[in-house]
């Protein structure tokens, strides 16, 4: 077990792994009756210990276990759950105030996130941003400015998505348990293609690099018509969908089609973004430049936070009031934002991102060679995952993937599953994760293995 300080944020939290207890412990259970009895049923947990606080590479709870995280709340605290930068600003802003919506009475913060989402998204044209409470908010006003800036309807979004829970997103978002089961009827003119899945593509890897982008835009001219196509919108690197990685050129070559036809390009980088692949966006690594690009997630340090940045034309295109919320862009939200910019590119974390690949895909490949459940391994900087299958086969294999779940968090680690058929297990660790956790998270993944 490790125990050194962490890089950044909470640097007094010891991080190291330690079960005081089984997980969940006996507080933590107690807690989770409570929970039982006040919170709607309709919330879900991966597991149910319950934190009181956390740091660099762990999470620590009422029981007093000390818990690896290989999950950063779903690709939120890339800088730590309390960065210093973070923590500062914070403070400060709260301190000032807390609140006077930006509609009503503007403030400086706002603008200087906007400014930094200008500067940092792909691209070096003339850019606006916008400022919202969720990644779920974020796609849905990129819509709405996409169809408000070309006069047209039709949305295409692709298999294996994820976008979010309003009625909109989720007519968007692919997967029906448990995003949309039961809850339509859902928005309409949003059109369906496959997603470039090299795994699952049916003439195999070498033959969706050839022929994916022909099958999506071939089908987008015979069914919706390209002049009727407002925006297509794709994750660059698929999140709850199963990290899925598009081939090389299938990115570029779907942003020239849309570039051709009028369409507005918009990447979703909700989970993908602010340094989780190793780039700044998984936009840069083919250079692609989105129209329009939506943020959330990483960008404040855990605070409900989301953008979109997109071309001047197409952000200025819609009326004064058209956008908006009262909450969007809370300047204590926009404090943490800040705090948590500065951390990443002060900390150099697209580069910590890489190291942490460097570290856990080689022991992920090796690990696969030997383990014939682990039928494809993918992703990049510290956005990785397995996906597990019958061995042989590519039938997905959900039961596997949550036995190797539950070994590990039973072991003192948080991993998360995901995938359209619930059957990859994802690695999200913080991008500030000290190297001796780093090594020792691997070490009980590949116990779990064992134990499966």
């Amino acid at each position: 077990m490790s125990d050194i300080a962490a890089p950044t944020g909470g640097p007094s939290l010891p991080q190291r792994r330690h079960l005081a207890t089984e997980i969940p412990g006996p507080q933590s259970r107690e807690l989770f009756q409570r929970r039982q009895h006040s919170v709607a049923r309709g919330l879900s947990h991966v597991l149910p210990v319950f934190v009181t606080a956390a740091g660099g590479g762990v999470l620590v709870d009422v029981d007093g276990n000390s818990l690896i995280d290989f999950g950063s709340g779903i690709a939120v605290t890339s800088v730590g759950n309390s960065a210093d930068l973070v923590v500062s600003r914070v403070t400060e802003q709260v301190a000032q105030f807390t609140h006077t919506c930006f509609m009503v009475a503007p403030y400086e913060g706002y603008v200087e996130v906007c400014e930094q989402l200008n500067r940092l998204t792909p691209g070096s044209h003339d850019k606006r941003s916008a400022l919202f409470n969720s990644g779920a908010e974020a796609v849905e006003n990129a819509v709405k400015i996409a169809r408000h800036a070309t006069g047209r309807d039709a949305i295409v979004v692709f298999d294996h998505a994820y976008h979010g829970r309003t009625n909109l997103t989720m007519a968007m978002t692919a997967k029906n348990m448990p995003y949309k089961e039961g809850f339509g009827p859902f928005a309409g003119e949003v059109y369906r293609v496959p997603m470039a899945y090299p795994f699952r593509w049916p003439g195999g890897p070498a033959r969706c690099a050839e022929e994916a982008l022909s099958v999506v835009t071939s089908l987008i001219h015979a069914q919706v018509g390209e002049e009727n196509v407002a925006a297509v919108v794709i994750e660059p690197v698929q999140g709850e969908g199963g990290f899925i990685v598009p081939p090389d050129g299938f990115l570029p070559g779907l942003a020239e089609f849309c570039r051709a036809n009028g369409i507005v390009f918009i990447a979703d980088e909700i989970q993908s973004g602010f340094c989780r692949t190793g780039d700044w966006f998984a936009c840069d690594h083919e250079n692609v430049v989105p129209d329009l690009i939506t943020t959330a997630k990483g960008i404040a340090g855990g605070l409900p936070l989301a953008g979109v940045t997109g071309r001047t034309q197409l952000m200025d295109s819609v009326h004064p009031g058209g956008l908006g919320g009262t909450y969007g862009g809370n300047p204590v939200a926009c404090a943490a934002a800040l705090g948590a910019i500065d951390t990443m590119e002060k900390e150099d974390l697209p580069g910590a991102a890489r190291a942490i690949e460097a570290t856990m895909l080689p022991r992920l490949r090796k690990l696969a060679e030997t383990n014939p459940v682990i039928g494809d391994v993918r992703g990049r900087g510290a956005m990785l995952a397995l996906e597990l299958v019958r061995p042989g086969t590519i039938e997905p294999d959900a039961a596997a993937a949550a036995k190797v779940a539950k070994t590990c968090h039973a072991n003192g680690m948080i991993v998360l599953t995901c995938g359209t058929y619930g059957n990859v297990l994802r690695l999200l660790p913080p991008l500030v994760i000290g190297q001796p956790l780093l090594t020792e998270g691997m070490g009980i993944l590949e116990d779990a293995f064992g134990a499966l």
